[in-house]
């Protein structure tokens, strides 16, 4: 047994995918040098810093492949909208105006109209709780938003003003916005809203940070945008960027990235290039996620599509010249074969053009047609999917996609085709401790596990092993 002279011994302990035999592990620099027992260890040196562990469980870290680490950041100091009641919403955000000075923005996020009985707030409820302060709160699924008369106005948004291309602004009969905005609505007035500085930034992605760590996670890959980038290259030039981030780059900078030569994977062991982010539609919730048939109820709704199969080729022809891959959201089933559509002509470009097939993402994934299953796998797409999602889901999907949902968070199905399929969390839509979305993969069920005699389509369950792993 070699001895180390800067290395760091853990001792009584059980390690994951280890015998009872191995209870020690040796760590030098960042790599595990040795595992062993005990005795094995603790006499291969001397000045060696030990750690009795007490018989504590050691498993690698985590990656949750789907955070929104600003976003996230930021809504740990942000009003908490996930409420039973819109009326315990409202009385949240009067107390936050109430130690906020007049003025200031007031943040929230969380809330579900779906959960409430009286379904969506509007403009004239939160005036009712303050007329001296702009009010933006964004939903659980960050696809729609909530905000007051005040920030409608500083936003220019009144009955005259047109719903932008991918969103809608809700209105009454009278066609007055009622101050809910769905998917590209809502940048007209999250676009006014001053940005935080950036050593706010940094100090809020710390807390954020330390969170992280607390939940076993320690890699992340990130989809929030240039702000965020800025704020992490801080933190890494001074050495405080513990996590190791795979960053991600919004669409709309993809012609700079180019023009930089940026490609995927670029970077240092704790910040590296992503993917070119893409949305090809809204989400579940506010009922924007694409679908090959109407939903339930609504012959007039087939949700959002926001992308075509050629617009995707043409993206991935110019995000390859620099070996950048691209991560494509996608929600409903249309949207899901319009995507898988797409990379399979990226497939057929890059195999014309003799270039390198490059790992290609699909993120969420949430419902898919049979038809489509075998198409990822086939395609050599990566699937970056949420199962932590299907607590808040389940009976949304049942009442709004009807039997549909029998191939909602199909992981089985998916699976057994061969398909690479990674977890996340999509914080701070979600919680993002991990072993809920392992629970959730393995259970599917909520989470204090009503019904107990059953799970939500169980043909779709997997194993706990396979979960952590693709985890």
């Amino acid at each position: 047994m070699p001895s180390w002279i800067n290395a760091r011994i853990l001792y009584n302990c059980r390690i994951h995918g280890h015998d009872a035999r191995d209870t020690a592990l040796a760590i030098e620099k960042d790599r595990i040098v040795a595992i062993g027992s005990d005795a094995e260890l603790l006499n291969a040196g001397t000045g060696i810093e030990k750690e009795d562990l007490a018989g504590g469980y050691v498993m690698p870290g985590i990656t949750d492949s789907h955070i929104h680490l600003d976003l996230y950041a930021q809504s740990l100091q942000y009003v908490e909208c996930a409420t039973a009641t819109r009326q315990e919403c409202l009385q949240r955000v009067a107390d936050k105006a109430s130690s906020t000075p007049p003025g200031t923005w007031i943040h929230g996020h969380g809330w579900n109209q779906n959960l409430w009985s009286d379904g969506f707030g509007s403009a004239q409820e939160l005036d009712g709780v303050t007329s001296n302060h702009p009010v933006f709160l964004t939903d659980k699924s960050l696809h729609s938003a909530w905000v007051n008369s005040k920030a409608l106005s500083l936003a220019g948004i009144d009955a005259t003003t047109p719903d932008p291309f991918g969103g809608t602004i809700q209105r009454d009969s009278q066609g007055i916005p009622t101050g809910i905005l769905f998917e590209k609505a809502v940048d007209l007035v999250e676009k006014i809203i001053p940005p935080l500085p950036q050593d706010q930034l940094v100090k809020y992605l710390r807390v954020a940070q330390e969170k992280l760590l607390s939940y076993g996670v320690t890699s992340v890959h990130d989809f929030d945008r240039i702000p965020c980038f800025s704020a992490l290259q801080q933190m890494d030039a001074d050495g405080t960027l513990i996590l190791r981030v795979l960053k991600s780059i919004p669409f709309e900078q993809l012609d700079s990235a180019v023009s930089l030569s940026l490609m995927t994977g670029y970077g240092n062991a704790h910040l590296r290039i992503g993917s070119i982010k893409m949305f090809s539609d809204g989400a579940l919730g506010p009922h924007t996620a694409a679908m090959l048939w109407p939903y339930e109820g609504n012959p007039d709704q087939s949700g959002t599509l926001l992308l075509s199969s050629q617009a995707i080729l043409d993206a991935g022809i110019k995000a390859g010249r620099s070996g950048l891959s691209l991560a494509i959201h996608a929600i409903g089933d249309r949207a899901t074969r319009e995507v898988l559509q797409g990379f399979a002509l990226l497939r057929q470009y890059e195999t014309a053009h003799e270039l390198p097939h490059l790992m290609h993402r699909i993120e969420h994934m949430q419902l898919v047609d049979p038809a489509d299953i075998p198409l990822a796998a086939r395609l050599g797409i990566c699937l970056s999917m949420q199962p932590v999602h299907l607590y808040m889901d389940m009976s949304t999907a049942d009442r709004i996609w009807g039997d549909r949902s029998r191939y909602a968070y199909a992981l089985r199905s998916l699976q057994s085709t061969g398909a690479m399929i990674i977890f996340g969390s999509d914080a701070p839509v979600e919680t993002p401790n991990p072993f809920w979305g392992i629970h959730a993969a393995v259970s599917r069920r909520t989470r204090d596990m009503s019904p107990v005699s059953a799970s939500w389509y169980p043909q779709e369950l997997i194993s706990l092993s396979d979960a952590y792993t693709t985890g």
